[in-house]
């Protein structure tokens, strides 16, 4: 049963309870109620969190979203509150750490698609549709859509896949009011975080939002953007001068570690329902990579 290979133990810091193990997030409470998201190195494939850490990637995307929400935060704001390790957190969580306002959350991924590409396009050559939605015809493997789309999906637990839903799906289970504005923001956010990632060589192929409200406002209150944001592990980033629809496109994650799994090299028969192997040290640094250049490329600085 795909999950973790080797899941880790919570660490153990004084005023701090742990909540919960993601993928790659270990989340923590705090005596008076914020959140504390620590992200780690771990990364997942093939619904396997691996037992070989990516060196750095955890710091990776926490600088890149916090970057992200400067650049949106007069479109959404978000439940960031400060990046100060707590006291008595290990040394390791420098440059890891998001302190952030307990949220409601809406149980759904807000998606949004500019390109075809995924379980999208494994939808569209079949129904010429994506979450419902109709398309045009002769679009392929890369192509953009006449208009960016909102595909929402539900969240799955570690080890179970995500399930696209229709936007009806999600206003039955949210409330057309709050579905309309999961719409709205997401697609706002997305139109502008392509612009930006275009400006700087990166077509943004689709990415992920989630949302919440502070609990003491509910759903009347304003939506507040939470969690990572737009970055290599919740979105698709290809190259813009080597983009060429009808074929796979060079992305910035972790597509290096998915290839080498279903390749012969990594010994791995994905249906054995085995755990995945240990990553080669090649295949670590060419992740490794790729994430400091999705940093390097969107922000402008070299990653160090």
């Amino acid at each position: 049963m795909p999950g973790f290979v080797d899941k880790p133990e919570p660490v153990r810091v004084p005023g701090l309870v742990h909540v919960h193990t993601g993928k790659v997030r270990d989340l923590y409470r705090t005596e008076t109620g914020d959140i504390v998201l620590v992200a780690s190195d771990r990364v997942s494939a093939f619904d396997w969190v691996l037992a070989t850490p990516i060196p750095d990637k955890g710091r990776i995307l926490t600088r890149l979203s916090l970057w992200w929400f400067d650049q949106l935060a007069d479109l959404v704001p978000n439940h960031l509150i400060s990046t100060d390790p707590p006291p008595g957190a290990p040394a390791d969580w420098a440059g890891r750490v998001m302190v952030c306002r307990a949220l409601s959350m809406v149980p759904v991924e807000a998606v949004a698609r500019g390109y075809l590409t995924g379980s999208g396009l494994a939808e569209y050559q079949r129904d010429r549709t994506v979450c419902g939605l109709a398309l045009p015809p002769g679009l392929s493997d890369g192509s953009e859509l006449p208009a960016p789309i909102f595909t929402p999906a539900t969240k799955a637990a570690v080890g179970e896949h995500d399930e696209n839903v229709s936007y009806e799906e999600v206003a039955r289970q949210v409330g057309p009011e709050t579905a309309a504005r999961l719409r709205q923001a997401t697609l706002a956010l997305y139109s502008r975080a392509r612009d930006i990632a275009r400006d700087r060589g990166i077509i943004l192929a689709d990415t992920k939002f989630e949302f919440g409200y502070a609990p003491d406002a509910g759903p009347d209150g304003p939506l507040l953007l939470a969690d990572e944001v737009l970055t290599p592990d919740s979105s698709r980033f290809w190259s813009k001068d080597e983009w060429e629809p009808g074929r796979p496109q060079k992305s910035y994650d972790k597509q290096v570690i998915r290839d080498w799994l279903t390749s012969p090299a990594s010994g791995w028969d994905r249906a054995a329902d085995t755990p995945p192997p240990a990553l080669p040290e090649e295949i670590v640094a060419r992740t490794q990579e790729r994430y400091a250049d999705a940093y390097r490329m969107l922000t402008g600085t070299a990653w160090s």
